[in-house]
């Protein structure tokens, strides 16, 4: 599962992936701070996903970008990540546009503008709103799904 937690305490876990983003997909400003590298940027969000995400949403955007990175498999604990449509512009980069998270690694994202949203799973009914300034933290979940058979 893939975690999404604000630097106020609140928090969301999802099981297949959490978009960040402006709510009506618009340009969506922020600071992305990934392994210790920084970069402004401008784009219609940013989807972090699970291996039970990556044959979604998360696959049509690596299917466009054809990254090196592979998509995790669902039994794989880790996380990759994609820029959605990022903009270069003379303020924000295009640098950095995917990775994979594991082993206690994070994404870190600052808000530059209010109104962010952050959801999981496609329900937008149920998400954090980040304002200017506040920080997201996106990591893998702190639960795992296990699947149960009966005999």
């Amino acid at each position: 599962m893939v975690g999404a937690s604000l630097d106020d305490g609140q928090a969301l876990l999802a099981l297949n992936e959490i978009f960040v983003g402006h709510r009506s997909h618009q340009s969506a400003r922020y600071s992305l701070r990934p392994d210790g590298a920084e970069e402004r940027q401008s784009s219609s969000g940013l989807i972090v996903s699970t291996g039970t995400g990556a044959t979604g949403w998360c696959r049509a955007i690596w299917q466009q970008s054809r990254p090196e990175l592979e998509l995790p498999r669902p039994e794989e604990r880790r996380l990759v990540w994609f820029v959605r449509e990022p903009w270069p512009s003379p303020a924000t980069g295009t640098s950095l546009v995917e990775g994979e998270l594991a082993g206690g690694r994070a994404l870190r994202l600052v808000a530059e503008t209010d109104g962010l949203v952050v959801f999981g799973d496609g329900i937008e009914s149920d998400r954090l709103t980040l304002a200017w300034g506040q920080e997201l933290e996106l990591t893998l979940g702190s639960r795992s799904l296990r699947l149960v058979r009966a005999a």
